[in-house]
C-alpha cells in the first residue's frame, strides 16, 4: 500500500507542477518579447534539471510497477487494473510525450542566440505551451485515476484479495 500511496503522491505533485506552469508561467510568457522569452524559458529549462524534479517526474512508473508487483495476486481487482492503466498512460502520455515533444522544443529554444531569436519564436512558444497544457490535463486525470485506484483498494475487502 505504501508504494501505491507514494505513486499517487508523485502523480499529484506532477499534476500540480504542470498545472501551475500552465496557469501562471505559460500565461506570463505570452507577454514577453522574443529575446526575453528565449532567456526566461531557457533558464526555466536549466533550473528544472535536478534530482527532486527527476524523482517526481520519473518516479510514478517504477514505483507504480513495484506497487503492482507487490500486489500481484490481486491483479484481477479493479483497483489493480486501474493503477496499471494509470502507470502505463503516465509512461506513454507524460514521459514519452515529454521526450518526443517538449524536450525538442526546449533544445530548440536553448539553441537560439538570446539577443536574436528566430522570426518564428512565438510559434515555438505556442507549441510548447500547448504541449504543456496537454501534460497538465492528462496528469490531472491520471492523479484522479490514481486516487480512485487507492479508494477502490481501500474499499475492497482483504478477504477477497486472493479471488
Amino acid at each position: 500500500m505504501f508504494l501505491q500511496c507514494l505513486t499517487v503522491l508523485l502523480l499529484g505533485l506532477m499534476a500540480g507542477f504542470f498545472a501551475t506552469y500552465s496557469a501562471n508561467v505559460n500565461l506570463a510568457t505570452l507577454e514577453l518579447d522574443g529575446q526575453t522569452y528565449a532567456q526566461v524559458q531557457s533558464a526555466f529549462n536549466r533550473n528544472v534539471r535536478h534530482a527532486g524534479f527527476f524523482a517526481c517526474f520519473f518516479g510514478p512508473p517504477p514505483l507504480g510497477l513495484l506497487a503492482l508487483a507487490a500486489a500481484g495476486p490481486r491483479r484481477k481487482q479493479a483497483w489493480w487494473r486501474l493503477l496499471a492503466l494509470t502507470v502505463l498512460i503516465y509512461a506513454l502520455g507524460i514521459v514519452l510525450f515529454t521526450r518526443q515533444v517538449n524536450l525538442p522544443l526546449n533544445h530548440l529554444t536553448e539553441s537560439w542566440p538570446p539577443t536574436a531569436p528566430p522570426s518564428d519564436w512565438a510559434g515555438v512558444r505556442d507549441a510548447w505551451n500547448r504541449a504543456n497544457l496537454w501534460r497538465s490535463g492528462l496528469s490531472l486525470a491520471l492523479f484522479a485515476a490514481g486516487l480512485a485506484a487507492l479508494v477502490l483498494r481501500l474499499k475492497t475487502p482483504e478477504t477477497s484479495a486472493k479471488a
